[in-house]
Order: C-alpha cells, then structure tokens, then sequence
C-alpha cells in the first residue's frame, strides 16, 4: 500500500465507519497519547524500567500503527499530501545533512 492509498483508505473508513473525523486538536491530542504508548513500550523493551504485567502484551507495531493512522487522520483533515510532503522533506534532510552525519566523529 502507497502512502497515498493509506490516506484513501483512512479517510474511506473515518467516513463511513468512524462517521466523521474528530477535529484537529483532538485528533493532535490522540496523536500525543499513542506517541506515548510507544514511548511506553521502548523504555520498557529497550530501556531500563521493567514491564507491569498490564504491559507485557503490548504490541509495538500495533502500537505504531495507531501513530500511523491518527497522524494520516491529521493530513487528510488538513489537505497534507504526505507522500509530496515526505518527498521533499527528504529532499531537505539530502541537501542539509549529505556531509554532516558522514563528518560526525560520534557516528563512526
């Protein structure tokens, strides 16, 4: 599935069975939530702090794709072609960093 077939198909699914999107800064709000919940698992499966028992099943890419969809939920209600919009930010990142990271003594 293609970046954009993803934003049709979200935007089919709010539309017909989550009825309507939530406004912006709910839907900002939700993203700050699931951005936690994989915080939450990382600290846990890579980090120091151990696991509570309600955690232990908690399943990473579910939980990345919960970031997915609330943050392609905000590009559709805003008119953000994410795929353009992930071309040309790597178009940036390319032009501003194509030394920088080679020439980092801590990444070698």
């Amino acid at each position: 599935m293609t970046i954009q077939e993803a934003q049709n198909t979200i935007d089919r699914w709010i539309n017909t069975t989550g009825v309507r999107y939530f406004n912006e800064l709910t839907n900002m709000a939700i993203l700050t939530e699931e951005v936690g919940e994989v915080a939450r698992i990382i600290a846990r499966k890579y980090g120091e702090q151990s696991f509570k028992e309600s955690d232990k099943d908690k399943d990473l890419g579910d939980e990345l794709a919960d970031v997915l969809f609330v943050l392609m939920c905000i590009a559709n209600q805003t008119g953000v072609d994410l795929t353009a919009a992930l071309e040309k930010n790597l178009a940036k990142k390319t032009a501003r960093d194509s030394e920088r990271h080679k020439n980092n003594e801590k990444l070698l």
